[in-house]
């Protein structure tokens, strides 16, 4: 989208980013981890389930992929095996996506308050940020523990809102899911959805835009308070 066509949005106070899928590529090791999980019990993760389980939390996630394919073995169980697959798979694939560092930078330099919503756990999240030296990075984050409803509710991002001392309409979310893009969207924030490959065929109608990535230009002028 050229720049004189990008979308007018209201000045914000804060930035409020997801995790799996957006800061990191932890949606491509899900994928890898969750084709195995059901490659041992003779079946397939099609892109249709893994879309359907993205941006939601844990339970939720496997409670929908247990229907989509006739699983009838305990959620806990089929979650404790996902996450040693995961884990084991984790060191090889992990990686940031890309402008992370670089929007982060951004947003530090001009003194917003910044946190993380995420549908994961707290240990999980703290793992990942702590692999890249940036847990102090973010003094506000929202997890899995942290809320009754998960996404697509809303709940989270208007804690994360009253948490940070914004109101939601001043606050960027920055989603790569459709769960999480209706979440922030319900809480009243300006959505900026940056889909990634598992991603780019879901809902992102209530988003303020569409990125291509986390340095787009347009979450890079918006930040800098240029639009």
């Amino acid at each position: 989208m050229p720049e004189t066509e990008f979308p007018n949005a209201s000045p914000i106070k804060a930035v409020v980013f997801d995790l799996d899928g957006l800061m990191f590529n932890t949606e491509d090791v899900f994928n890898l981890s969750g084709r195995e999980l059901l490659q041992r019990r003779g079946m397939e993760m099609t892109s249709e389930i893994l879309s359907q389980m993205m941006g939601r939390r844990g339970p939720e996630a496997f409670a929908i992929m247990c229907e989509m394919t006739g699983l009838t073995e305990p959620i806990d169980a089929l979650l404790a095996e996902s996450r040693a697959i995961f884990y084991d798979l984790l060191p090889r694939h992990l990686a940031p996506m890309p402008g992370l560092f670089e929007l982060l930078e951004l947003i530090e330099s001009r003194n917003l308050p910044k946190g993380v919503a995420t549908s994961s756990s707290r240990r999980y999240l703290e793992d990942i940020l702590g692999r890249f030296e940036l847990k102090g990075r973010f003094p506000t984050t929202l997890t899995a523990e942290d809320v009754t409803h998960g996404k697509p509710h809303p709940e989270i991002y208007l804690k994360a809102a009253e948490r940070i001392g914004v109101e939601p309409r001043e606050m960027l979310v920055l989603e790569d899911s459709e769960a999480g893009t209706h979440s922030a969207a319900r809480a009243g924030a300006t959505v900026v959805s940056i889909p990634n490959e598992h991603s780019r065929s879901h809902d992102f109608s209530p988003a303020t835009y569409v990125a291509t990535a986390l340095h787009d230009p347009y979450v890079l002028q918006f930040v800098r308070g240029e639009l």
